[in-house]
This record gives C-alpha cells, sequence and structure tokens, in this order.
C-alpha cells in the first residue's frame, strides 16, 4: 500500500495558480526528488502533503499509522527546550515509555505495599523501551547533534542562530524515523562534509520513505529514485535522479517541440487548402474545416522560464587582490591565522569549511566591513568589487521587487547597452506582476534573485559570494555557474554546493581548524581527493612515530586475531581494537549487575532515593555498552577495509 496518495490537488494564492490538479504517490520506503523553478510551490506542496496546509481542492491520504515527518525551512520548537531535548521530541513514544519506566521505579521506593504492581509497571515499560530503541536512544539523539554540527547539546533553542535551529530540527526527524520524511532544503546551513555525512546517511540508514526538496544536485542525483517536477502548476513525474530527469526532461521538451511543429504545419496546409476551395462544401470538407478548426483551438505549449545574468565586467589591472600574513579574529577568537593568498584574474575560488569556522568572516574582511588583526588585504587599483552576503541585507520587505533592484536609478547598463529596467528584471523571472509586490511576501529563492539582481547591476572585476547556493532553484544555479565561468573577472564564492564547485571553481581554500586555511589546486572533487591523501599521508607518518615513543609491550599476550587487517588503522586504533572485546565485556557485566539490583524487592524498602540512584547508574552503563559495540563495528569495518 502507498505510504501518501494525493489526488487532483488545487491551490491558489489570489489570481496565481500554484497547483492545478496535481497528483502525488509515494511508495514505503521510495526517496523522491521535488524540483521546480523558485515560487513554483514546491514547499506548498511539501505543506499540503504534510498535513500542515489544506489545498482548495482534491485529498490527501496517508497508510494508517504512518508518521510524516516534515522539515520545514523555518521550524518552529514548543518553549525553549535544549536541543537535546527538541530532538528527543520526536521519540514521542519512547520517552512516554521512560517516564513510565522511571515513575515505576520511583514509585518502588515509596509504595512498599504495591512492590509487585509498580515492578510489573517496570518491566512492561522496559519491554516497550527496548522495542523502541532501548536506553541507547540517549546515545543515538547526542550522537545525531554531533552529525549535524551541533556541539551544544545542552543550549536553549533560543541562543541559537537560524542555520543551528534547522540542524537540530533535521536531527529530530532523522533520529524519530518517520514512515515518510518531507526535507525542504535540508542541506542549507550544512557543510561540505556534513552534506557528505547526510548523504551517506539517507542511503545506508534512513529506511522510511523521502520527499527531498533541494538544489543540491549531487544528493538529488545519488539518493533520489524517481523526481517530481513542479512546472505550472502541473506535477510530472521521472524515473531516477537528477541527470535522468534532465535527459528525460529533454527528451519531453523535444516530442513537445515536435508536435506544436506538426500543429503548425497541418494549420499551414489546411489554411491553404481553404483559400483555394470554393464557398460551397461537401460533408468531408466540412470535416475536414472541423479538424482545422479544433487545431487552431489548441494553446501552444509555453517556452521553459529560464533566468538570464549577466554582470558589467571592468577591467583587471595587475594586482586583483592580495592577502599577506591575514589574521582576522571574532569573538575573540582568531580564524584566519596567516594566510598569504593571491588571486589573479580568472580565478574562482571555492571556500570550504566547517560551520562557524570563519569562512564568512573572512570575506567580511576583503569586503572591508571588518578590520584584520594582523597583516594586510591589498586590492589593485582597478579592482571594483560586487559582494553578495548570506543574509541577503539591504533588502527592503515593505518596498517592492522594483524598487529593492533600481532604488533612484533609472536605467541599467551592461555590456555597454542600455537595458530597461522592467527587461531587466524579466531576465530574473520577475513579470511586470511580480515587480510590484512587496519582498516580503516573497520565497526564499526569490528574495535570492532580486538579491543577484541588484548586485549584477553594478560593474564589477571581482566578485564575492557567500552562500548563494541556498534557496535557489536548479536552473538558476546553472545560469549562476555559466555566469561565473564566462566572466572573465575574478570570484570568491562561499558554497557547500559540491556541483556547483566541481562547475566553477579552480582552487579551493579549506578552513581546516585553529586558524589555518590551505589552499588546494583544481575543484570539489580534486580538492577531496587531495586531502583524503594528506590526512592518509599525516596517519601513516604519526603511525610510524609513535612504536618507537611508545612504552614496549609483549606482543605475545594478545596476538592479532584471526583475519584483521590493521594497514587502515592507526596504532592507536589498533590498540583500542585489541582491548575493547575486555571493555565490552566489563560493562555489560555491569549493566546485568546493576539489573539483578534493582531486581531485588529489598532495594525498595530502604527508599525511594536509592532507587533513583540506581536507576541513572543503570541508564548510564546502558549508554557506555552500547557506545562501546557501536565502536568496536567502525573499528571492525575500518580494519576490514
Amino acid at each position: 500500500m502507498s505510504v501518501l496518495i494525493a489526488h487532483h490537488l488545487h491551490k491558489s494564492f489570489g489570481p496565481r495558480v500554484v497547483l492545478d490538479d496535481a497528483d502525488v504517490v509515494i511508495q514505503p520506503g521510495e526517496r523522491v526528488g521535488l524540483v521546480g523553478i523558485n515560487g513554483s510551490g514546491k514547499t506548498t506542496l511539501a505543506r499540503i502533503l504534510a498535513g500542515i496546509e489544506t489545498p482548495d481542492a482534491g485529498s490527501v491520504a496517508s497508510k494508517r499509522d504512518a508518521a510524516i515527518g516534515y522539515l520545514a525551512q523555518e521550524p518552529a520548537f514548543e518553549g525553549d527546550p535544549s536541543a537535546r531535548e527538541a530532538v528527543l521530541s520526536g521519540l514521542a513514544a519512547w520517552c512516554a515509555a521512560r517516564d513510565r519506566y522511571q515513575r515505576a521505579s520511583s514509585a518502588l521506593g515509596s509504595h512498599h505495599d504495591q512492590v509487585d504492581r509498580w515492578m510489573r509497571e517496570q518491566h512492561d515499560a522496559e519491554v516497550e523501551l527496548e522495542t523502541l530503541g532501548g536506553w541507547a536512544q540517549m546515545h543515538n539523539v547526542d550522537a545525531m547533534l554531533g552529525h549535524v554540527g551541533i556541539a551544544r547539546p545542552d543550549a536553549p533553542i533560543s541562543t541559537m542562530s537560524g542555520g543551528e535551529r534547522r540542524r537540530v530540527a533535521l536531527a529530530r526527524i532523522l533520529v524519530s524515523r518517520p514512515a515518510l520524511a518531507i526535507l525542504d532544503e535540508p542541506t542549507n546551513h550544512l557543510d561540505v562534509d556534513t552534506v557528505d555525512w547526510l548523504e551517506t546517511y539517507l542511503l545506508e540508514e534512513h529506511d522510511g520513505a523521502l520527499l527531498l526538496i533541494t538544489h543540491d544536485r549531487y544528493l538529488l542525483d545519488r539518493v533520489a529514485q524517481r523526481t517530481l517536477e513542479i512546472d505550472r502548476g502541473k506535477v510530472f513525474s521521472y524515473d531516477g535522479g537528477y541527470e535522468l530527469y534532465l535527459e528525460s526532461k529533454a527528451e519531453r521538451a523535444e516530442l513537445t517541440a515536435r508536435t506544436e511543429a506538426n500543429r503548425q504545419n497541418f494549420l499551414r496546409r489546411e489554411l491553404e487548402w481553404l483559400r483555394r476551395q470554393p464557398k460551397a462544401r461537401t460533408t468531408k470538407q466540412k470535416a475536414r474545416i472541423e479538424r482545422a478548426e479544433a487545431a487552431k483551438s489548441v494553446v501552444a505549449p509555453k517556452a521553459d522560464r529560464t533566468v538570464s545574468l549577466a554582470i558589467d565586467e571592468v577591467r583587471s589591472g595587475k594586482t586583483i587582490l592580495e592577502l599577506h600574513d591575514l589574521q582576522v579574529d571574532i569573538g575573540g577568537q582568531t580564524v584566519v591565522r596567516g594566510l598569504d593568498f593571491h588571486l589573479t584574474q580568472g580565478e574562482r575560488v571555492g571556500i570550504v569549511g566547517g560551520n562557524g569556522i570563519g569562512k564568512t568572516t573572512l570575506l567580511r574582511a576583503i569586503a572591508g566591513q571588518l578590520a584584520p588583526a594582523t597583516g594586510r588585504i591589498v586590492q589593485g587599483k582597478n579592482t571594483r568589487m560586487a559582494y553578495f552576503d548570506q543574509e541577503r541585507s539591504g533588502l527592503d520587505d515593505d518596498a517592492t521587487v522594483f524598487e529593492n533592484v533600481m532604488g533612484d536609478q533609472s536605467k541599467v547598463e551592461i555590456g555597454g547597452r542600455e537595458i530597461e529596467p522592467r527587461a531587466y528584471l524579466e531576465r530574473f523571472l520577475f513579470d511586470s506582476t511580480r515587480q510590484r509586490q512587496p519582498v516580503g511576501g516573497l520565497s526564499g529563492g526569490e528574495r535570492a534573485r532580486v538579491a543577484l539582481a541588484r548586485m549584477l547591476r553594478q560593474p564589477a572585476n571581482l566578485v564575492l559570494l557567500d552562500e548563494p547556493t541556498n534557496d535557489l532553484d536548479v536552473a538558476t544555479l546553472g545560469a549562476l555557474e555559466d555566469l561565473l565561468t564566462d566572466f572573465g573577472g575574478t570570484a570568491l564564492v562561499v558554497t557547500h554546493d559540491r556541483w556547483f564547485l566541481d562547475r566553477v571553481a579552480t582552487a579551493i581554500l579549506s578552513f581546516e581548524g585553529d586558524g589555518k586555511v590551505v589552499r588546494y589546486p583544481g575543484n570539489y572533487t580534486t580538492f577531496k581527493r587531495l586531502r583524503e591523501e594528506a590526512k592518509a599521508r599525516e596517519a601513516a607518518g604519526s603511525a610510524a612515530a609513535r612504536p618507537s615513543q611508545a612504552p614496549s609491550r609483549d606482543t605475545t599476550t594478545q596476538p592479532p586475531r584471526p583475519g584483521a587487517k590493521g594497514k587502515a588503522l592507526t596504532y592507536a586504533e589498533r590498540l583500542e581494537l585489541d582491548r575493547i572485546f575486555e571493555d565490552i565485556a566489563a560493562a555489560e557485566q555491569r549493566v546485568s549487575e546493576l539489573q539483578t539490583r534493582l531486581a531485588d524487592p529489598s532495594v525498595y524498602a530502604s527508599g525511594g532515593e536509592e532507587v533513583k540512584s540506581l536507576m541513572a547508574t543503570l541508564e548510564g552503563a546502558r549508554v557506555e555498552a552500547q557506545r562501546l559495540n557501536d565502536r568496536w563495528e567502525v573499528l571492525e569495518a575500518k580494519a576490514k577495509s
């Protein structure tokens, strides 16, 4: 049975039709991508399927008892929980069973006349807990928060940035393992390493169905088994990921074009025949006229709307940008230390690294918004800079699209040619009606297009782009990629979009922690290979150096296990693997001892405090045993690689 079926969906916002008789069917375990230009209705469709928004017409039915998880672009939380508490809220049944277990355990210490009742309640709750993942769920929650880059699991949500809140919401959905996860732009605010991890997790760990709205074309191509496209209110389905979708869409467009060409040829022939014929008509002639009239009444297919991007390039001088022994501090922390970096004309440098590591701070320093602690930033005499910041600052939500882009200017000039302002905005898919709309009512992708239109009307030869791929649809990303590759100037781009970096970047600046910034030649794929090779050399060097420094040990007392391959392990990991079975046995023995102690009715005669203490100790022992087992699996897999 399908996990979700939606039939004949219709949704309008005023005169604008977003969904027009749209159908969607998702099977259990199926991974589906959803694409379409910004403003086409992707988020609206997602909210309707998740039950958050209602359609004007049509129906949505889901499989009985099938949980649907929805990652909103701006997630909401009840109250002000910590990150850990927010993720645990996605495990409602587990939390309820845990609370019953703890309540029964406390009651055992205070209700001595009802020991049998509360022991049964405790046992039933423990059985349910084990069914729902056991005590290791607490470990899973913290591990998931770590995977998505939340370093402070006890921090209140109110103290977190918008990007951190989105990552907490993503962790909540992944931990809850719903029958259908609807993820709206899950890669926004993730660094490239975390996007790599998410891709692997969705492929190998997530066993529910998935509806994925994302501009990350690698993620779409590798994860999606089927791709849905929203185009003018209709939903079209294509087999396969992003590459197969492009091929199938091209075939559909070619077929549509041939059909329209045949219709036009038929009309020309029939019109010529009609002009030659006398006024009297036979029955056959009348039927032929009716066929011609029917063909004439068919509405010609509309061409796909595409963004057209261009920038008025300024001639560059010998020097474009130089950083000399640069140190940049923010909030008392050094994020860039001793950086020497020279840009030459035509270079396009991608900037990657973890969240909060200093990528945006470096761009702000280059743009003159932040003074460096030490060192020099040298711009060429002819360097003209255009800066597209991550927050899309400078946009006035109360002003219209036209007012935000044009300000008090009355014309746009690109390549020596003057463009009428309204025609310029139509290049960014804002027709005359949309140009009069306040920016505050636009989607995130449409706001990004407004910011791009505003930036690109200024002449430049050095472009700074901070997360330009956030919220943009794939068609606009393709246009931006074409702009940068055809651009004779220079670009610095902070982005987590691997496809974008592979197409555009000629070099990568990698933030590697503690203020260290390393330059790698080539695009993202080349950078990833070179970085892995460097790490392997560093690990091999460390392993070779350690035995001479380590105390001698009798290897005959702990021979290597048969079939183990230690080459992929570091020296410290080999030692850890050798002793981990003993650690696991000790941890599991500790769990068994505590369970035996809690099964003794005499424990409850002394009061509730001892019971609470034992329960807390048992929970910690279970988590530690699970952690050691998980660690053994990681080391064993690495040893066999």
